[in-house]
């Protein structure tokens, strides 16, 4: 890599991180092009240049923290033998990520990002093409071997991931008289989720 390219991926980086932030600190009122720079401490040319738009730069960073969701399920599905202890590891994983990473979670929870993601959904499934095939493969492979129900896979995706993302979102969102607890959300899921997908939930 050249210095200049160094420079820019620094230059984005701080983008980056200022952006997520304010997001987290302020909400999406606070994601302003005006409060990104101050915080990045980069120019206003800067970020037109790296991300063309207020818009570019949320999507680069959505995209961001997608990629690395995807990435450390996908890391710890490749781990696993059976279709039951994939969807353990599918979910501690998420919940695990959650914790570790609020701010982001914030981000990709929010209904600016749901708005985003209709509005780009097939060139997001495109970007994310090798992450998702490996799901779809693991999907198939255990519906092959028998264990998993031989639903379409948009159906076991949203089978799997569905509570996943309700449980996420009430814990963002503090809405709840008495803290969810995301370890018992751990312990509970993986079976209850289990249940809904096998092909025989005995």
């Amino acid at each position: 890599m050249s210095p200049k390219q160094h420079r820019g991926e620094v230059t984005a980086d701080l983008l980056l991180d200022a952006a997520l932030r304010l997001f987290a600190e302020q909400g999406e009122q606070g994601l302003t092009v005006n409060a990104v720079t101050k915080a990045s401490g980069v120019s206003l040319g800067s970020l037109y240049h790296h991300f063309g738009s207020l818009d570019g730069l949320f999507d680069a960073l959505a995209q961001r923290w997608l990629s690395r969701l995807l990435s450390e399920l996908i890391t710890a599905l490749q781990a696993t033998r059976t279709a039951r202890t994939g969807i353990r590891a599918i979910v501690r994983t998420h919940l695990t990520f959650v914790r570790e990473h609020r701010d982001a979670a914030l981000l990709l929870h929010s209904a600016r990002t749901d708005q985003r993601n209709m509005i780009q959904a097939r060139e997001l499934r495109d970007s994310q093409e090798a992450r998702l095939s490996v799901f779809a493969t693991w999907v198939q492979t255990h519906v092959d071997s028998g264990e998993l129900a031989p639903l379409p896979l948009p159906l076991l995706e949203t089978l799997v991931l569905g509570p996943l993302v309700g449980v996420v979102r009430r814990w963002l969102s503090g809405i709840d008289d008495v803290e969810l607890d995301l370890d018992e959300a751990a312990r509970v899921l993986p079976e209850r989720i289990w249940r809904s997908v096998a092909a025989d939930p005995k």
